[in-house]
């Protein structure tokens, strides 16, 4: 509650934990940064309870229908939206969220422990999580009004308020207790029951997805307030598995035809482009719009420009040092302690609060992406966005593949696979990149060309792409090998040689035959062939 009664400032830091750290990792190197017992020792915890941990910190932010409450936490991806931590929602973290589930569920099925160890403090938090998520059930069938969301909400909240204290209070406690591993897949089924609910919920009615919102208290609830359409909610959701095959190929097909498409570089923003309102359209409250109000007629009469001024054109603008409403709420409290206006602020307080934030809609600001044009602003394309885009639609066409999809839809999405391959700089010419396409940049701006050398991590996905091109995985501790994706041209038509780095560190030269094409795996060759076919 705490929290909710001041949502921009949840993290207390703890100076005297600072000062003992430090000492321990003068005297200790930087295990003086672990938590130790009593005895000086480090805490050794399983991986079970370091996956708890985490998952759990999401969990008892859920709001569901929502997203994940960033009370404490940034945006998953674009520091740009940091703005939104406090009241923000994060639609993206949950469809992470249910990658990270699902992959621990298959873990846990293929592993023999019937039970695991954990900590007390994080079995009994796990308890209690799990009761909330049980009762609250019913709701998914019939969707949470604002009541439920907030009960829930509050619910859940608690819990981790308690776990919290207990570990800030008494440390870690010693004991261990042991987790059946049937009653943790059930767990797991449960959270992604929620994960999954509030992930359709987030489906726009163009059939794109929601990426963050915005959390709204009121007296009767919480209501989730949705924020403008942007390109990191349609990864995350490609990305998250929740999609089935002709799922994915829709949305690809209309982010393709979305306001998200910038035609000219033939790739995609992050948000779409807008015109922002000029200096002088804003703070501007008509004399219509406060005309009923006894308090701002007073303050005007006696020429006190403390919370109001207005122009010679009869247009009254907030006073210009307010920051935000915590500013206006202080003036608004200095007046109700002078008799001529103290009557008028206490019945209008709630009044001028909430025109100050129609005025300024401060709530749905985000950050950086809504006032720059360029890095991640408006207009601009930031390419390690579209490579997780190139890796998410990869994904989907590779689980196509694996449940033996209709080839018409497995070839749609290798389609829009390469539409999305061809956007990236290495596929264009200088003029249409503005830079030289294999050297790596950060963003492109509307209106120019690439902007801020350096690599981003466009680098990694490009690398995990490529291979998926080749059709190179992992499975089962073998190397397989399946280039569906592999396009035709990208053989040779003519011979030509090859080289390479062998193991011992020699440079080698292959002749390779037409038709064929090479690369390495851990300075290993690999020669693909084509049949007759």
């Amino acid at each position: 509650r705490q929290m909710l009664a001041d949502w921009h400032n949840t993290i207390e830091f703890d100076w005297e934990k600072e000062r003992e750290s430090v000492a321990a990792v003068a005297a200790l190197g930087t295990d003086g940064r672990l938590l130790r017992d009593s005895s000086g020792a480090v805490v050794h915890v399983s991986l079970t309870e370091k996956l708890l941990v985490l998952l759990l910190a999401k969990l008892t932010n859920l709001v569901p229908g929502g997203g994940i409450w960033m009370n404490t936490q940034r945006p998953e991806w674009n520091d740009a939206n940091n703005a939104l931590v406090g009241k923000g929602l994060s639609v993206v973290t949950v469809a992470y969220l249910r990658r990270f589930v699902a992959f621990w569920q298959a873990r846990l099925a293929e592993g023999d422990a019937e039970a695991l160890m954990v900590n007390s403090a994080v079995a009994d938090l796990l308890g209690d999580v799990h009761t909330i998520l049980a009762t609250n059930r019913p709701h998914l069938q019939t969707g949470f009004s604002d009541q439920a969301r907030r009960v829930i909400m509050d619910q859940l909240g608690m819990a981790a308020t308690a776990y919290r204290t207990g570990v800030y209070r008494d440390g870690i406690p010693a004991t261990q207790v042991e987790l059946e591993r049937q009653a943790l897949g059930e767990f797991l089924e449960l959270a992604q029951t929620y994960i999954e609910h509030t992930l359709r919920a987030n489906r726009r009615p163009d059939g794109l997805a929601h990426s963050y919102n915005i959390l709204c208290l009121h007296d009767e609830g919480v209501a989730v307030e949705h924020l403008y359409l942007m390109l990191e909610g349609q990864v995350a959701l490609l990305s998250s598995g929740l999609l089935s095959s002709e799922e994915s190929l829709a949305l690809l097909q209309t982010l393709r035809q979305s306001d998200l498409y910038r035609a000219d570089q033939h790739s995609y923003m992050l948000y779409p482009n807008r015109r922002l309102p000029g200096f002088l359209e804003k703070n501007r409250a008509p004399a219509a719009q406060v005309a009923d109000s006894r308090l701002v007629t007073a303050l005007t009469a006696a020429n006190d420009r403390r919370l109001l001024i207005c122009d010679q054109a009869g247009v009254y603008h907030f006073n210009g040092d307010f920051r935000n409403a915590g500013d206006v709420a202080r003036v608004l409290d200095e007046l109700a302690q002078e008799p001529a206006y103290a009557s008028d602020a206490l019945a209008e307080r709630a009044v001028m609060l909430e025109l100050f934030e129609a005025m300024f809609d401060h709530r749905a600001f985000t950050g950086r992406s809504g006032t720059f044009f360029a890095y991640e602003g408006l207009g601009s394309i930031y390419w390690h966005m579209v490579s997780k885009l190139l890796l998410a639609a990869q994904e989907c066409y590779q689980k196509a593949v694996a449940e033996g999809a209709d080839e018409s839809v497995t070839s749609a999405l290798a389609s829009a696979y390469y539409d999305i391959r061809q956007g990236l700089g290495f596929n264009k010419k200088p003029a249409e990149y503005g830079a030289f396409p294999t050297d790596p940049y950060s963003h492109t701006p509307m209106g120019s060309g690439a902007r801020q050398p350096g690599m981003t991590g466009q680098v990694k996905e490009e690398i995990l792409t490529r291979l998926g091109e080749l059709g190179v995985s992992v499975q089962g501790g073998s190397l397989c090998f399946a280039p569906t994706l592999l396009r035709s041209d990208e053989f040779l038509e003519t011979s030509g040689t090859f080289v390479y780095i062998d193991i011992t560190q020699i440079k080698r030269t292959l002749v390779l035959p037409p038709k064929s094409l090479a690369f390495t795996i851990c300075q290993v060759p690999v020669i693909y062939s084509r049949g007759g076919q």
